[in-house]
């Protein structure tokens, strides 16, 4: 394309992102969230220090929140390059999906070239990725949550050759450590410009000693490689060690010490972009606030209903000696919090899983929630033209997967590096292992689709135990806890003897740790899924008709609905008392 037809396709893409609000791109394929577009929808991402975990290691989570998008996983093994190899660039919508038939997301993917061919790196390593790039076998590991920026901010033009997805993949192939991964990922969006499918992105950035938050945004649909300038702002934040912190699609990054590299990398343009596009004034006398300059957004839990209640929720959760109130503004939190004690993989699980239980917001309470307290049911509505909200809990029912990283020292990469990941619903799905050095995954892992039931896939498992739970939600949740304690209790006491094996291996054979650790890895998977097909059958049969039958005995016993239900029907239906019997 020449010059000349680049500016008048430009000046064309403007006038649209101007006039249709910036959202130009195959936006029909994003999430539904317009009943409450003010508020964020997407995904949550914890952040645990080494000195605040039980066990020395560093943790990240990612709620991938979605409903419509792919949940299949891959590895990618490590490779070595000839000179003069390229990298190809692709653009990856994190929303798009294809039928089965013709082809799931991760082998459809190449159709969207960016015609970016950058120079490759002699060797490339080993990584695990779902929507994302998840962690690679030198123990990087990511999280993400999307927070938004401002609107003349976003570039959703074809001069902007990366967006999150690909710059993940890139630092799972090339970093060794997560300040390696965020000056890959910032110094790639400078350089090649960063937005076309996403605006801003927040990610959680781990190793063994370090765990960040990254935070990127693009520069405006104006941006050419030619202009010289950066092609992307960001920021990036070092959690303290014996700190936690979280990420509900906010941004989290406020003030920036610029003197102190320990704790903060940011790109050179951090500050005169904000004054250069008219969000921070330096003559004001206030200090700069990244958050405040480039993803402001107002608001409290209190002021939301508890739709914007999931960042209180967190650290009311881990540290309630702090007393943090509802009613602060968001914006006003702390970066990150030193926890009231130190936090286990299962507590993180357990945080993975709050629905505002016990709490005001709590979404079981009440006629919202039905006959069998389902905390699920109540999202918001519009009626009478009136729109009423319910809270956004960290658990969501539209999570396509979730995982937990971490990142473990004194252990050689591959053996210290797991991801604990689960499919579906984090509250009626299983938490399973998988080692930074293994070599494939389940073959359940790697197949099924929204629109088409698939008895071979691990997320249609879940799917189908979390269906049944639905129906009779208070008394199926507890036969589904019972599983999770089990299964992941399993996988929970393996872990120190699969350590130990597995480095004994490493030291004589290191092929033969892979393997060993695979092995381990798969077949606990398919133990896993196995066990929740039969959960959802027992499910099936147990509450079937809405009664209970025990296989056992032979015998159904009665379901018993809350007083509380039963008084609303009688209020709301009028309805009416049989007389008096006959005595």
């Amino acid at each position: 394309m020449n010059h000349k037809k680049w500016i008048s396709l430009s000046a064309i893409l403007i006038i649209c992102f101007f006039f249709t609000g910036g959202f130009i791109l195959k936006q029909s394929s994003r999430p539904e969230t317009a009943l409450f577009p003010e508020y964020p929808e997407g995904c949550t991402s914890i952040l645990v220090g080494k000195a605040a975990s039980t066990d020395g290691s560093t943790m990240t989570t990612h709620t991938c929140d979605c409903g419509i998008c792919d949940w299949t996983w891959r590895h990618v093994p490590a490779a070595d390059h000839k000179e003069g190899s390229v990298r190809k660039i692709y653009h990856i919508n994190q929303y798009r999906t294809w039928p089965p038939a013709e082809g799931l997301k991760w082998e459809r993917y190449k159709d969207d070239y960016t015609e970016l061919d950058m120079p490759q790196v002699p060797h490339t390593f080993a990584y695990h990725h779902g929507m994302f790039g998840y962690m690679n076998e030198k123990q990087v590991a990511i999280g993400e949550s999307t927070i938004g920026c401002q609107r003349k901010m976003r570039n959703q033009t074809p001069a902007a050759k990366f967006d999150i997805t690909m710059l993940t993949l890139m630092a799972m192939e090339r970093a060794e450590t997560a300040r390696q991964a965020i000056k890959i990922m910032g110094e790639f969006g400078e350089k090649y410009g960063y937005g076309y499918n996403d605006g801003g992105e927040m990610l959680a950035v781990a190793d063994p000693d370090e765990v960040w938050i990254f935070e990127i945004m693009p520069v405006g649909p104006l941006w050419t490689p030619e202009s010289g300038k950066p092609g992307a702002v960001w920021c990036a934040q070092r959690v303290p060690d014996d700190h936690v912190s979280v990420c509900p699609n906010e941004s989290r990054i406020g003030e920036i010490d610029r003197n102190n590299p320990d704790f903060f990398m940011f790109s050179p343009n951090v500050i005169s972009c904000a004054v250069e596009m008219g969000f921070y004034d330096p003559e004001s006398g206030e200090p700069f606030s990244w958050k405040k300059a480039y993803s402001p957004s107002e608001g409290s839990t209190t002021s939301t209903h508890g739709r914007r209640g999931r960042l209180w929720r967190f650290l009311s959760l881990v540290a309630p000696s702090q007393n943090f109130s509802p009613d602060t503004p968001n914006m006003e939190f702390p970066f990150s919090v030193k926890p009231d004690k130190k936090l286990s993989v299962q507590d993180v699980f357990s945080l993975t899983r709050d629905k505002y239980r016990g709490n005001m917001y709590d979404p079981s309470q009440g006629i919202k929630a039905g006959p069998f307290a389902n905390p699920n049911y109540f999202r918001g509505f519009e009626l009478d033209k009136q729109r009423y909200t319910g809270p956004r809990c960290i658990c969501v029912s539209n999570v396509e997967y979730t995982t937990v990283t971490q990142c473990r020292g004194g252990l050689p990469d591959p053996i210290g590096g797991i991801i604990w990941l689960s499919f579906g619903a984090q509250d009626t799905a299983c938490y399973m292992p998988l080692y930074a050095g293994i070599t494939a995954l389940p073959e359940s892992f790697q197949i099924g689709d929204h629109w088409i039931f698939e008895r071979d896939s691990a997320r249609w498992a879940s799917d189908y135990v979390d269906f049944h739970t639905q129906v009779i939600y208070s008394y199926a949740i507890e036969d589904v806890k019972k599983a999770q304690e089990k299964w992941e209790g399993i996988a929970s006491s393996q872990i120190p003897v699969v350590d130990r094996t597995a480095l004994a291996l490493y030291e004589k054979n290191p092929e033969e740790a892979f393997q060993y650790l695979t092995d381990f890895c798969i077949n606990h998977a398919v133990n896993v899924v196995n066990a929740w097909w039969k959960l959802g059958d027992m499910l099936l049969v147990k509450y079937n008709h809405f009664r209970i039958y025990d296989p056992e005995t032979r015998k159904a016993g009665r379901i018993t609905l809350p007083e509380s239900w039963l008084r609303s029907i009688v209020e709301v239906d009028k309805l009416a008392p049989l007389p008096p019997r006959d005595r």
